[in-house]
């Protein structure tokens, strides 16, 4: 027995890990992550500010992901392939339960800790998110004067109003339904799909006809999958309420929004409105 404690050999790895790279390593390479990690660049000394920027960045991450998922979703549809729509709406299930969880980094910030960088950012805004404004035109709530607010970016204008133009993913959802034989009124087959999807009585009836049917049936695992997206999307607007009335209570937003109260009637919205009318039908 040695009477002296020796330090713990290095775990034996293979050459291939221990090899110098030439260059970036090949994970750099893939992930991009040098550059992530490069996009962070707080303007104050304030100890939260690194969080919130973090925060929002990684919730920018995950909108593009669901954006990703809806649109794969909706091309889904419209080739008649269930199968391919549902694995893409539960990849989006899974990204909106992490979005959901992106707040706990920021969920505490008292009044006096944000306003230590709040000045900072200006008249940035989170309303001003393009790739969230997609998410909210792929629900079907359109806006033909917050895409107008991205006027002077013509790249992201014109990206924005493509998915503006575009049936949103409701719609396809609709537009399958009807060709399985299910009524889908003519007057919501052939709306503009530029004005915000509000709901139809006749679209409740159909939903209705699917609730009223086998519990095993296809077409009602897609009305609950629907459902648990719009409920993740109503959580998360709320989330954001509760955030914003702990850093700030009721003062005006920045870039001239009305904060807590403008928020307040965003998360008030329903999304797909006909499946949470159809429930106390059932």
């Amino acid at each position: 027995m040695n009477d002296h404690t020796s330090a713990p050999d290095e775990p034996v790895t293979g050459d291939a890990l221990t090899q110098p790279f030439a260059g970036a390593s090949p994970y750099d390479t893939y992930v991009h992550a040098s550059v992530l990690n490069s996009l962070q660049h707080p303007l104050t000394e304030a100890p939260d500010e690194m969080g919130f920027l973090v925060t929002t960045q990684v919730m920018e991450l995950w909108f593009t992901l669901i954006v990703h998922e809806w649109r794969t979703a909706r091309v889904a549809f419209a080739k008649d392939d269930l199968p391919a729509a549902m694995d893409a709406l539960e990849r989006s299930r899974r990204a909106l339960k992490a979005l959901g969880g992106s707040w706990a980094p920021i969920a505490a910030l008292t009044p006096a800790r944000f306003n230590g960088f709040r000045a900072a950012f200006g008249q940035a805004s989170g309303f001003q998110s393009a790739m969230y404004r997609h998410m909210e035109f792929l629900l079907g709530d359109k806006s033909a004067g917050l895409l107008r607010a991205h006027r002077g970016d013509p790249a992201v204008y014109e990206a924005l109003a493509e998915t503006y133009r575009e049936p949103s993913l409701y719609d396809e959802v609709l537009a399958y339904l009807h060709r399985q034989g299910l009524p889908i009124p003519q007057h919501v087959r052939e709306r503009d799909v530029t004005t915000p999807y509000t709901g139809d009585l006749g679209v409740v009836a159909a939903w209705r006809h699917v609730y009223a049917g086998p519990s095993c049936h296809p077409l009602l695992a897609l009305g609950e999958l629907l459902t648990d997206i719009a409920e993740l999307v109503t959580r998360w607007r709320f989330e954001h309420v509760l955030v914003v009335r702990r850093a700030m209570g009721a003062r005006a937003g920045s870039a001239g929004s009305a904060g807590l109260v403008w928020l307040e009637e965003r998360a008030a919205r329903r999304v797909f409105p006909d499946l949470w009318e159809v429930r106390g039908d059932v």
